[in-house]
Parts: C-alpha cells; structure tokens; sequence
C-alpha cells in the first residue's frame, strides 16, 4: 500500500485492511512506524466523515446511572421527587437550571452535555 491521505472510502476500507495486516508490528519498527502513521490517518478520516455526536442530557443520564449501577431513586436528591425523576427520564419535562447544577456538583456529569436541547415528547 503506498502512503497518501485517505479521501474516498475505498481508500479508508484499504488503509483499515492494511492496519489489520500490521496489528501485531513491533514498536518502532518499519511496521509499527506504518502502523502509526496508519492509524492517525484512519482517525482523521473518521473524525471528518463519521463524527461521534456528544449524547442528548437524557442518554447521558441513563448512561451514567448504568455504568454506576444506579437506580431511578439515586437521582431524587438531584431532581426531586419520584414522579419528578420519571418525567424527566421519560422526556416529559426537560431538566431546569437548578437540576442541571445538581447533577454536575453531585454526580460529575458533565454540565456542557446536560445543557445540550433534546426533544421532549407530550
């Protein structure tokens, strides 16, 4: 495979081949070098044609809680009350300022994803 800038996707598929090829290269090898040179190509063109949108407040929400191993209830002491907590998980209600803060100084997410729109459904 000669070394050029990936621009279509049949050039991408060929680079991703060839990274498979040279999975097992020793560091600082000819290969390894190749490899390197491979993969920053590869995530370049990715990051261009296939960018990975930050989740809506909701997803990063249920995301969280499962990765902590949390309950809808761990998130009263953020939202409020039990019926509070659903409408916001269920998208009937969107989080408010205060709910925003809480949830950044009490769990750590992120308050530039919970500030982020997301649709709300009636």
């Amino acid at each position: 495979m000669e070394l050029k800038p990936i621009k279509t996707e049949a050039d991408y598929e060929e680079a991703l081949a060839r990274i498979d090829e040279l999975w097992e290269a020793e560091p600082d090898s000819p290969e390894g070098d190749l490899l390197d040179v491979l993969t920053t190509l590869v995530e370049a063109y990715e990051e261009k044609n296939y960018p990975v949108l930050p989740p809506d407040p909701v997803e990063a929400i249920l995301h969280f809680m499962e990765n902590q191993g949390l309950e809808r209830r761990d998130l009263e002491p953020y939202l409020g009350s039990r019926a509070r907590v659903s409408e916001v998980i269920n998208r009937k209600r969107p989080l408010s300022l205060t709910m925003i803060r809480k949830l950044q100084a009490g769990l750590g997410i992120s308050a530039e994803i919970l500030v982020r729109p997301y649709e709300l459904q009636s």
